[in-house]
């Protein structure tokens, strides 16, 4: 598939140093279209605003299933259509099980995975739905998702079970529903980023961002969001990626804590 005629929905896009709006601005400068959706609605808006006319923001919590309902039928009637969806909205849920005071409330755990798992699959059925009316390609593809895991989600650190738990799940389900897309042309993959410069690491000192990158094997510095982007855009433009979680980390494996 062609990026400059993609129809891309990306979540958690709203923040402009994050993954999910490098990914959006990707597919607007190469020709396509792209739907922000985020509850940062300031952002959001300024960054659909941003992006022009061929980008739109609305308001999703990814974890409430008549949310993404909502927005995936906007997304679809903006468009015309929809042939990429991109997960990035997340949480941390940073937390360890048993805290100093007391043990993780179940509700972190909860909140955590009802966010980055369920979040992810309730936008990847829903994409899933409008796709399979596509016209096919000469290739027979409709569409592409991709969702965010993290490396996480194999190494996950002390303090990261909720985070880990989730992403993990992700990772899991992107094999089954592959499979189960297979007959109808749509590919889903996953990806798995490393310390990346995303909003929240962008808050810390220099010289916690340069102790981070450090760790980093080569190249030793932080991922940028514009390389998880063109990520996104080799796997759309690469027909026999399907079913796979690709690691963008440098060669870090991270240490218990």
């Amino acid at each position: 598939m062609d990026l400059s005629t993609a129809k891309a929905v990306v979540t958690g896009a709203a923040a402009t140093a994050g993954l999910g709006y490098a990914t959006a601005k990707k597919v607007i400068d190469a020709g396509g279209h792209a739907v922000l959706l985020d509850v940062n609605d300031e952002d959001g808006e300024k960054s659909a605003a941003a992006l022009g006319d061929r980008a739109m923001y609305v308001h999703t919590d990814v974890s409430s299933e008549a949310d993404v309902q909502a927005a995936i039928a906007k997304a679809n009637e903006f468009m015309d259509g929809i042939t990429l969806a991109v997960n990035c909205a997340g949480v941390i849920g940073a937390a360890r099980a048993l805290g100093r005071e007391a043990p993780m409330a179940g509700s972190v755990f909860e909140t955590t995975v009802r966010v980055n798992l369920v979040g992810s699959f309730l936008v990847a059925k829903e994409a899933a739905n409008v796709m399979q009316h596509n016209a096919p390609n000469d290739g027979g593809e409709r569409g592409l998702i991709i969702s965010t895991a993290s490396i996480a989600a194999f190494e996950g650190q002390i303090g990261q079970v909720a985070y880990s738990a989730s992403k993990g799940g992700v990772v899991g389900m992107t094999l089954p529903l592959a499979r189960e897309f297979a007959r109808i042309g749509i590919r889903v993959n996953v990806i798995a980023p490393g310390i990346f410069l995303t909003p929240m690491v962008a808050g810390m000192t220099p010289e916690l961002q340069a102790s981070l990158g450090a760790q980093v094997p080569f190249p030793s510095r932080l991922g940028r969001p514009e390389e998880y982007a063109a990520l996104v855009a080799s796997v759309y433009e690469n027909a026999m990626i399907n079913g796979e979680t690709i690691r963008i980390d440098g060669a870090i494996r991270m240490q218990p804590k």
